[in-house]
């Protein structure tokens, strides 16, 4: 972000500037958080997005698809062909809800459930590769939830 003499008009051209831009710096610290999981995910077999949908159903199994969408912020376009390779890798099972086929339940199966055991190394290598404390993670975390929330509710008062 432009410092607070950047702010000026004097200087406006400076909020054009990439390095000045709150997007950029998401962007490419997400594209840099992506390559840190890299390695740490490989000898699991898991990719980022299938370790984050891992996640979600390590702490609440049987979720409907949407529920799943949901909590990782995407929709069912996306996550459907994510869901199906998990499947096939033998992590998951998809079923039609019985009260309601338009409903699909996702649930780990026995190896997905396993795996969870074998990624409790995962964010401790990636804190330690980051060089924050646990208490910077943990505050960093909060303010980049706190500015996601804000965005989404501006993004609800422009629909």
């Amino acid at each position: 972000m432009p410092t607070a003499t950047r702010h000026s008009p004097r200087n406006a051209d400076a909020w054009l500037q990439l390095d000045n831009q709150l997007c950029f710096a998401l962007y490419s610290t997400s594209l840099a958080m992506t390559k840190l999981y890299k390695p740490l995910l490989e000898p699991l077999g898991l990719t980022y997005p299938q370790y984050l949908a891992l996640l979600v159903l390590w702490e609440r199994d049987a979720l409907t698809v949407s529920e799943l969408g949901e909590r990782l912020f995407l929709d069912s376009g996306t996550l459907t062909p994510l869901l199906k390779r998990m499947e096939a890798a033998g992590w998951l099972q998809r079923e039609r809800a019985a009260d309601d086929e338009r409903r699909v339940i996702v649930s780990l199966t026995a190896a997905g459930s396993a795996l969870r055991q074998q990624a409790r190394a995962v964010p401790v290598q990636l804190a330690a590769a980051t060089g924050c404390s646990a208490k910077e993670l943990a505050e960093l975390t909060q303010q980049l939830q706190d500015l996601r929330e804000r965005m989404r509710e501006a993004h609800a008062v422009d629909d």
